[in-house]
């Protein structure tokens, strides 16, 4: 008895959820933004996949029960999608698949051996099958994510390593601002050199773009960090502002390479934003040591 309720509630919730994900799918594979006739073709059959499954669980639903399908979770996925691309999306709306499988394992000796082997079919869908079509639907610029991940990650710890030094050394946060700026232009030239050898190097797509994302999102987070500097005179206030626009950069980074790296989140966010402060404690004391031993008294 304790297996059919859970036989259940397992497959009212399993119908939502795949009902859910027909309807996106289904909304991706329509929309007018889905131009490559290979992803619309994909984004179809999965819809249709997902659809196959909801009928599954469907037939053990309780009798009284009505498929209600998650509003937020379409609305949440299409608005991803306009912001970061269909890759992004799907990988955010799959990313919950390792428990859903495992629930649905959970009630395997509950099903009846006439759906056995559809149910086997299903959970090796979501193990497979969504999977390599996953694999076949790479944006066309996501090859290029690591290189603005690593503008981006080595422009926080390095800027706001200079930063914290230059605070160190001076009484100005104007000159401490545009230390950042002049210092992220000439490191963003440096970066996006080394990006375009490490590209030359078997890199499956374009050396020059390579450079170019690399070099870009690392100027562009050096101006972020440094913009606090010319808004107030307060060294404190402007700190603090940077180290928290440091610290929401860092989280975007984690959680995008969460979703479409399959990253740990928590890992990396912990990895980076410790880096990140470590170096600025330790250059903000060097740059009051600087201060003292040479007497720098710029205001």
């Amino acid at each position: 008895m304790a297996s059919a309720v859970s036989l259940s509630q397992v497959a009212r919730e399993g119908a939502n959820d795949e009902y859910t994900d027909y309807l996106v799918y289904k909304r991706l594979s329509e929309s007018s933004r889905t131009k490559d006739p290979k992803m619309r073709e994909i984004l179809d059959t999965l819809s249709r996949t997902e659809y196959g499954h909801y009928e599954f669980w469907k037939k053990y639903m309780p009798a009284d029960s009505r498929v209600s399908p998650n509003r937020s979770a379409i609305y949440l996925t299409l608005f991803l999608r306009l912001i970061f691309g269909n890759t992004f999306a799907i990988k955010y709306l799959e990313k919950h698949e390792t428990a859903v499988i495992k629930k649905y394992k959970s009630v395997k000796d509950a099903i009846p051996e006439a759906d056995r082997r559809q149910f086997d079919e299903m959970v090796r869908d979501e193990e497979e099958h969504e999977n390599t079509f996953l694999g076949q639907m790479q944006g066309p610029y996501l090859k290029y994510i690591s290189f603005i991940i690593l503008g981006l990650a080595d422009a926080i710890v390095e800027i706001s390593g200079i930063h914290a030094g230059s605070l160190g050394i001076y009484h100005s946060t104007e000159i401490t601002g545009l230390a950042g700026i002049v210092a992220g232009a000439s490191a963003s030239i440096a970066m996006a050199s080394a990006a375009y050898a490490q590209a030359k190097q078997g890199f499956a797509g374009s050396p020059a773009i390579s450079a170019v994302f690399t070099g870009v999102s690392y100027f562009i987070n050096a101006v972020v960090l440094a913009t606090p500097y010319f808004l107030t005179r307060s060294q404190l206030t402007a700190i603090s502002t940077s180290i928290i626009l440091a610290i929401l950069i860092i989280a975007f980074i984690s959680y995008y390479n969460s979703i479409v790296s399959q990253g740990r989140f928590l890992r990396d966010f912990t990895e980076l934003a410790g880096i990140m402060l470590g170096a600025s404690a330790a250059l903000f004391v060097f740059g009051l040591l600087i201060r003292s031993v040479f007497g720098i008294t710029i205001v």
